[in-house]
């Protein structure tokens, strides 16, 4: 939908394994390194894991654009088959007849032994990769350990290579299976890319596509190396449909406001692998976690003022004229995520920040009628948008402590703006209410 829109050639951020967007971090070469030592090398097993959408599929497909003319492979990507399924599969992928219906175990390995044989008598080698080997069932496992034993005096017949999920190592230290654990001959564990990786790789498949310029915003990055985690198939979900966004609004590029809700959007997908979910609530649940800090820390000092639920609130006494309490928008005390915000960003946390800094500004001046129209703004329809106006109150409150004025809020603007919460009266107090001391009123 968008192709057109961004000028590509393909869509960049397919989540099926072509091997033409194949970006080879360190850590993707040292893993096809090991798949290619498994083709080339006779004997045992070779062993590759990675968490779901790291790119095994994608190694694997690049394996079989580097085969050596002399390699016969068969390729299982469905592996919930029993023993003899599996061997019948095995001999389909290799060509070899058998008996139709056959159902024989003995049958179809004596038929797939005897053309192993015909195979290494021609100088040929055969292997055998079968994905997603962490749904093998421990029958399944020792059958095809057992499958190793065809051989000659001098070498084996077959090659196997496992590439499955974190779950098959815990698998293969069961100790029925012992014997196939001791037989893997070299193994590696597929990582997430690092955010410089995670970088390079958005950029890669941009290129690929057709793409040269940057689409993506370097706060947009950032928070795509956060929320991601470095999982290859997860950043190319969240890209699309970011792209997608970033299309639907007419923009040019995506900035951070849109990958948040992007990647808000993909959380919400039913058909998420469950990883995934945990990964992308991640944010909010170090924010809680924050809040909770927070709560221990302003409990002894008197700071808090707790806010219940509608339906929880005690009955108030009546506000005296010109008192400003707090808006249901706005939670006190403020959750300070401590994340990058800049212009262009949206969400509760830009309406948290505007409210903070118009209070501060309030509080120095002194004036209750600058309080409440503080309040009030904070509350009004488009607060949540990080704006020019918004900028320039952050580049007044980094200079007036020492900061540099860039409008972007980093970790040092956060840092300030927790130490001048301390001195900032909770909203709806007689503190809050009350002109700050030492000033001239009109």
């Amino acid at each position: 939908m968008y192709e057109r829109h961004f000028g590509f050639n393909h869509k960049p951020f397919s989540i099926t394994p072509d091997p033409r967007f194949l970006y080879l971090s360190a850590r993707h070469r040292e893993a096809l390194a090991h798949l290619l030592y498994g083709v080339s090398e006779g004997g045992g097993f070779v062993l590759l894991t990675g968490e779901v959408g790291t790119g095994k599929t994608t190694l694997c497909r690049s394996l079989l654009e580097q085969l050596p003319p002399e390699v016969d492979l068969a390729l299982i990507l469905n592996p919930r088959l029993d023993a003899v399924e599996l061997v019948a599969a095995v001999c389909d992928e290799l060509q070899i007849s058998y008996p139709a219906g056959c159902t024989s175990l003995r049958t179809l390995v004596g038929a797939l032994n005897d053309h192993l044989l015909q195979s290494h008598a021609a100088g040929r080698r055969t292997v055998l990769v079968i994905d997603e080997a962490q749904n093998l069932s421990p029958e399944v496992l020792e059958q095809i350990r057992l499958l190793t034993n065809l051989e000659t005096s001098e070498s084996k017949l077959l090659e196997i290579t496992l590439l499955g999920q974190p779950e098959l190592r815990e698998i293969l230290t069961r100790p029925e299976l012992r014997q196939l654990a001791q037989r893997i001959t070299a193994r590696y564990h597929l990582g997430p890319l690092s955010p410089e990786e995670t970088v390079a790789y958005v950029r890669h498949r941009l290129l690929v596509a057709g793409v040269s310029r940057s689409l993506f915003t370097a706060g947009a990055l950032k928070t795509l190396c956060r929320l991601s985690g470095g999982i290859p198939r997860l950043i190319n979900v969240i890209c699309d449909r970011a792209l997608l966004g970033a299309y639907v609004e007419e923009r040019n590029e995506v900035d951070a406001a849109i990958l948040r809700r992007a990647a808000r959007e993909v959380q919400h997908e039913s058909n998420l692998p469950e990883r995934w979910r945990r990964l992308l609530a991640a944010p909010t649940l170090r924010r809680r976690l924050l809040a909770a800090i927070l709560l221990l820390a302003l409990l002894p000092a008197g700071l808090l003022t707790y806010r219940l639920l509608p339906e929880q609130l005690p009955l108030a006494p009546p506000k005296q004229p010109g008192e400003t309490t707090i808006p249901q928008e706005i939670l006190w005390p403020p959750l300070l995520p401590g994340e990058l915000l800049q212009e262009g960003d949206q969400g509760p946390e830009v309406r948290q920040l505007r409210f903070l800094l118009q209070q501060l500004a309030a509080e120095l001046s002194g004036h209750e009628e600058e309080r409440a129209a503080a309040t009030l703004a904070a509350t009004a329809s488009g607060a949540d948008y990080f704006d020019a106006e918004l900028a320039e109150l952050v580049g007044n409150f980094q200079a007036a402590h020492g900061l540099e004025a860039d409008g972007i809020v980093g970790p040092q603007t956060w840092r300030q703006l927790r130490r001048s919460l301390v001195d900032l009266p909770p909203p709806g107090t007689a503190d809050f209410n009350r002109q700050a001391p030492n000033k001239k009123t009109e």
